[in-house]
């Protein structure tokens, strides 16, 4: 059965966008302040589920062709990496590094590999809690 619920389609496009700008920022605010990967993949699951509530599977199944276990794949992949990276330097596990360069119209911009790491994590929690979400109400 299809539910044409104007109300709740209409407010969900408006709030969506919102919820998934916070979520960038929280997570690209992670390795300094409180927030990254894990928050924001949270926030970014929610934003996604709020639209599997407003339409249905196969609506929201267009718009994002993806995978969500092959995405936490991925993410286990950049974060197990992103660990090793210091192994390879001499480090120890999950020793991360940063440097700066200048970027135009940007100027200085801090690269830090913590970032990168975080990005795993941000996959990983997006995949498996839409992974669940999608088990539990989907079809399959």
């Amino acid at each position: 059965m299809k539910l044409n619920d104007i109300v709740i389609q209409t407010t969900t496009k408006f709030v969506l966008f919102i919820i998934l700008a916070f979520s960038i920022f929280i997570f690209f605010n992670g390795h300094h302040h409180p927030g990254g990967g894990f928050i924001g993949g949270l926030m970014t699951s929610a934003a996604i589920t709020l639209l599997l509530l407003a339409f249905d599977f196969e609506t929201v199944k267009r718009i994002l062709p993806i995978d969500f276990k092959i995405l936490t794949a991925s993410g286990m992949l950049i974060a197990t990496l992103t660990g090793m990276g210091g192994l390879v330097f001499g480090g120890p596990f999950l020793s991360h590094t940063f440097g700066y360069v200048h970027l135009p119209f940007f100027g200085e911009v801090e690269l830090a590999t913590a970032l990168l790491f975080d990005l795993g994590v941000y996959f990983v929690v997006v995949g498996s809690a839409l992974t669940i979400i999608e088990m539990i109400g989907g079809d399959q």
